[in-house]
This record gives structure tokens, sequence and C-alpha cells, in this order.
């Protein structure tokens, strides 16, 4: 045996060792430890990160969950009612890179249990009803196409024809790549609807969820709430760090596109803990309702005037 086979022997042996050292991905998920990467703390048991709603029991830093976790932590299990959108067409552009687009639709589909990235739904906070939407980063990086836009446009007309809410719960890349500029044009849908359910006095409300929002999601509909609050920690951009560093070729605030650097630029109204985050819905919707109540009692009242003096002339 030469030197290059004994190298290559114990390459092997090597890679061997890692497989037997280091447990698989589906080890890991039916394991009851955890790793987290969060603060270098070690494998932490899953029941106590579920019971604590997913969040750091040591540095608080809030992990991603999926859309339906997030429904039944915040509305109570069995309290919500998913809204079925029809769907459109998967593949509009015939997509490929190394995968075809409608694989890749297949697996995300598999993965989360969930026909696009977008799961939609009615619920009560405290007796006062809301639709709710919400992103799943799971789904193809939570990113926008067709199909979460239909979703979308389904959830806020219920909410005008309800006459209640609207929350988006956001944790998005932006804008689906694979439908280029038909998902682009997703944005403009999105912001029309949005100004319909403004037409309609009825609050619009946006969470912005970990890990990230970013691209044309920003860019459009969670731009446009009434109040945007955030996840601690959360990232909140439109484009990349790296992109921006490169532009301006100049070293960046480390906590820039950060959730409480955000709250500090004035683009986010308040950052909240996950535990809060029912609180806050409902304290926020008591208040502007009432508003509402107000501003359309008085609109009947000043209608009314005019009748009374149109009848008197």
């Amino acid at each position: 045996m030469n030197w290059i086979s004994k190298l290559q022997k114990l390459g092997e042996n090597i890679k061997r060792n890692i497989k037997k050292k280091w447990p698989t991905k589906a080890e890991q998920e039916s394991s009851e430890w955890i790793p987290l990467n969060c603060c270098n703390t070690g494998p932490t048991l899953r029941s106590q990160l579920k019971e604590n709603l997913f969040v750091c029991p040591k540095c608080s830093f809030h992990h991603t969950i999926d859309v339906r976790t997030r429904f039944d932590m915040h509305f109570g299990k069995n309290n919500w009612q998913e809204i079925k959108a029809p769907l459109t067409t998967d593949d509009p552009l015939n997509f490929k890179d190394q995968k075809s687009y409608k694989d890749r639709l297949k697996e995300a589909r598999k993965k989360t249990n969930q026909d696009s990235a977008v799961l939609s739904c009615i619920t009560k906070i405290n007796g006062i009803e809301i639709v709710v939407s919400g992103l799943n980063f799971a789904f193809m990086g939570g990113s926008i196409a067709q199909n979460e836009t239909e979703n979308i446009l389904y959830a806020i007309q219920t909410a005008i024809d309800k006459k209640c809410s609207y929350l988006v719960c956001t944790s998005s890349g932006g804008m689906r790549m694979q439908e280029g500029i038909l998902s682009l044009h997703s944005m403009t849908r999105m912001t029309i609807a949005v100004n319909q359910l403004k037409k309609n006095n009825l609050p619009f409300l946006v969470l912005y969820c970990a890990p990230a929002t970013a691209g044309g999601t920003t860019a459009s509909i969670t731009s446009l709430s009434d109040i945007a609050m955030a996840e601690r920690r959360v990232t909140i951009a439109f484009s990349g760090k790296r992109v921006i560093q490169g532009t301006v070729n100049e070293k960046l605030d480390e906590r820039i596109q950060r959730a409480d650097w955000v709250l500090e630029k004035g683009f986010l109204d308040l950052e909240v803990e996950r535990k809060d985050v029912s609180n806050k819905i409902y304290s926020i919707l008591s208040i502007l309702l009432k508003k509402d109540q107000l501003s359309q009692k008085n609109k009947d009242e000043a209608s009314g005037d005019i009748i009374k003096t149109k009848e008197a002339s």
C-alpha cells in the first residue's frame, strides 16, 4: 500500500467517524434534544423550548416557527378556521434551475403540508373577530407568487365582507423569482387590495416574525399597515446587508436591519415578546376599532344634520 492509498483510507475513516458523531437531520428532528446556535449554550430539551414558545430561555432569541404553530399559539388550538383560496397555475413560466419549479413546489408542499407559503384564517381575540394571513418561511423562504397573492387577496376580501380587521404575520424573503414579472405584479395587486381595506375603515396590522422579511414583501404589503409590530431581533430589510455595504462602501452598524434598529429609525411601531403578541393585538384593535366607531358615529350625525337642514329648507 503506497502513501496515497493510506491517505485515501485515512480520509474515509475520518468521514465515517464524522457521520457517527453528528446526527442526521432526521435524527435531530426526532430527538428530545434540539441544538440551539443562538447563544452557544448547546442542546436544549425540545419540550422546554416548546413550553417557552420556541424562545431561547437563556438569550431570548425568537426561533422560527411554522404558521399553524403560530396560529395555535396566539389564537388558541382549534380556535381558528382556515380560509381556503382557489389555486392558480403552478408553473406559468415553465421555470427550471437546478430543479424544476414544479418539483420545488412538490417538496415545499410535502414539507409544510400547505398548498402555498400563505395560510389564512378567521379567528377571534378576546371576542374581536380578525382575519389573519401567515407567511411560512419553510415554504420556499416564504416567498410570494401568484398562489400566495390569491390567498392574501381572498383573505382581505373576507375581512371586508365580515367588516373585521386584518393581520399579516410575515416571514418572507420577498417575491418568488421562479414566477418572474408575474410575481412582481403581485406587489401592485396586494397594494390595491389593502387600499380597499382602508377605504372600508378596517384596521390593518403587520407582525414581522422570525427569522426575516425582505425584498418585495417589505416594499409592498407589509409597509402599508396602520400598526407595524415585530418579534424581538427579527430582520426587516429590502436588500441584503452585504449588498448595501458594497454599494455605500463603508462599514455599517452591526444592528442595521434588526428590529430594535428599525424601531429607532421610525419604520416600526413596537417590538414585542412572542408571549405578549395576542394581548398587544387585542389592545391595539380595541383602540383602533373604538376610534373608527366614533369616526363613523360623527359621520352619521353629520349626515343626519345635513338631511334635517334640507328638510327644513
